[in-house]
Parts: structure tokens; C-alpha cells; sequence
């Protein structure tokens, strides 16, 4: 693991090989609540033939903020910065920016897993010649249903509130984990990384990221950020996640002209829930260099 600074705040991140004659990274963004672990068995699979990248976002996992809320950050010598708002999907995608500037990454694919695939939209309007392509893992939406996010972040909230450390020591609590949102039973190391995960995201990055990235006006913005994209966008769901449903993530790919009214630019995973790069690591990676191999000549 290595750390570097990002507009104030030390980011951990893994960073393979570069690989002779793959004109590409590969940059995994994770979800809420979780860290870039979980994109190993995926990058296990990839490394050999891209250089991956992976990263904790600010407040979880080893990206630990040690101050108090930015209203604004520091000022860098990067380009093409959105104007900084706490925790949406946005300002996420705004960190993203300054870190491939500074890995001198020029030229990469995104790999988002919910939270982390709107963060990898974003960064792509951002960035549209350094991004070539978005691939989305169990992300979508797009759709704002008061009751059902009045409800989501009301839970959301009460969840983050009460975290003591020592949840990481209670017997079977490591079970609970390995069931949540997922068909089948993950193994039991995710099931304690997800747990320690859940107890160590700092509480305003916890609570920040899900009530400024769930209001109504961000949840309606993201439609436009995919209509709007001119590199391929991806989406690859499970049939059976219940976070993230496939009509949601159909609804959202809908709007990037790959869709083509027929939904070719979505894959779906049978008998897979809310972690497919967990469940499911090997179709993942599959599919991933299917995409890949498609828009080998594309976009330089």
C-alpha cells in the first residue's frame, strides 16, 4: 500500500505494474462503506494484462480524514475542477481528478461499484479525454422516489450513528456480514473486512456521502451526466441485488446512446446480488475484458 495527498487528505491506494503494449489503466472505485479490497480478486485476474489501480475514498478504508468538514480545498495546479461540494458524487469524482493527475495516469477505464460507478460518471465528464470508458458495477438509478430515499437515509443515518469498535469483537457478527445483500454467502474474510470497513469509515465521510448523494437534485443530475458522456458506458448488474435493482440500472443506462432501446450496453449476472465483484469475481473480469477487448482501437 502507498498514500498520497489529495486535496488535503492522505489517500491509500495500490497501483500494479505497467503493462508493454496496453495503452490503459484500469481504476477501481469502490462503494459506500467499503474499500478497495474488495476489487482484488478482480485485479488478480486483469493485472497480468492491465495496470490497475485502486484506491480508498476519502474517509474509508486507510483514507482516513484527520480534520474536521472542508468547505473548500486547498488550492492544486489541476485543471477541469468541478466546484467543491462536502460528499456528492461530484467532489468524490473531483479527488479522482487530482489523483490521476498526479500518477500521471493519462489514460484509463473506470470501474465503479455503486457509489463508486456515479463517482466514475462524474469523473468522466470530467475528464473526457484522459476517460476512454465507464463500466458500472451494481450502480444505477436516476429515479427520485421520496418515500423510498426518506426511508433510505433515515436508516442510513442510524446505521452510521451507533459504531463502536467494539462491533469488530461481538461472536457471529462477521456472519451477518457475509449474508447482507448478497444470493449466497460470501466467504467469511469479506464478511470481517466488511465489518471492520463498516466500523472505521469516518462518520462525517459515512453520513456526508449518503445525504449529499442521495438528495433529489443529484439523483435527478445523474441522467444528464450519462446522456451527456461520448466515451462507452457500461453496466454490469446482478439479477437479484436488492440495493440496486436491474430495472433501476436499466433505467440509467437508458439514457447513453450504447443502449440502443434494446439495453446492449447492460449485463446482467444471474443469481447475483449487491457485491457481483465478490460473488461473482471471474464473470466480472470476463466481462470486463470482453468491453475492453471491443474498444481495443477506440479512442486512441
Amino acid at each position: 500500500m502507498a498514500t498520497i495527498e489529495i486535496l488535503g487528505v492522505p489517500h491509500a491506494y495500490e497501483l500494479t505494474t505497467p503493462i508493454a503494449g496496453s495503452s490503459h489503466a484500469l481504476v477501481f472505485i469502490h462503494g459506500w462503506l467499503l474499500s478497495r479490497g474488495y476489487w482484488q480478486p478482480i485485479i488478480e485476474q486483469l493485472s497480468s494484462d492491465f495496470q490497475c489501480l485502486a484506491y480508498d475514498l476519502r474517509g474509508f478504508g486507510q483514507s482516513q480524514i484527520n480534520h474536521v468538514s472542508r468547505e473548500s480545498p486547498p488550492q492544486e495546479n489541476i485543471s477541469n475542477l468541478v466546484p467543491y461540494s462536502c460528499y456528492t458524487a461530484a467532489a468524490y469524482a473531483q479527488d479522482l481528478v487530482v489523483l490521476l493527475e498526479k500518477l500521471n495516469i493519462t489514460s484509463a477505464w473506470l470501474i465503479g461499484h455503486s457509489l463508486g460507478g456515479s463517482i466514475a460518471l462524474w469523473a468522466a465528464q470530467q475528464l473526457p479525454d484522459r476517460i476512454k470508458g465507464v463500466i458500472c458495477v451494481n450502480a444505477g438509478g436516476g429515479i427520485y422516489l421520496k418515500e423510498a430515499f426518506d426511508q433510505f437515509r433515515s436508516w442510513g443515518s442510524r446505521l452510521i450513528k451507533y459504531r463502536p469498535r467494539w462491533l469488530c469483537y461481538l461472536p457471529l457478527l462477521d456472519l451477518l456480514f457475509t449474508r447482507a445483500n448478497v444470493v449466497q454467502a460470501i466467504a467469511p474474510a469479506w464478511g470481517r473486512q466488511r465489518l471492520i470497513d463498516f466500523v472505521i469509515a469516518h462518520p462525517e465521510a459515512a453520513l456526508g456521502s449518503l445525504l449529499d448523494s442521495t438528495t433529489e437534485a443529484e439523483i435527478n443530475l445523474l441522467p444528464k451526466v450519462v446522456s451527456q458522456l461520448q466515451q462507452p458506458v457500461y453496466f454490469i448488474t446482478g439479477d437479484k441485488d436488492q440495493i440496486m435493482e436491474p430495472k433501476y440500472v436499466r433505467h440509467l443506462a437508458s439514457f447513453h446512446p450504447l443502449f440502443q432501446a434494446c439495453g446492449n450496453n447492460v449485463i446482467e449476472i444471474p443469481h447475483c446480488g449487491h457485491l457481483a465483484m465478490v460473488e461473482h469475481p471471474q464473470t466480472v473480469a470476463h466481462q470486463i475484458c470482453l468491453l475492453l477487448e471491443q474498444h481495443k482501437s477506440s479512442r486512441g
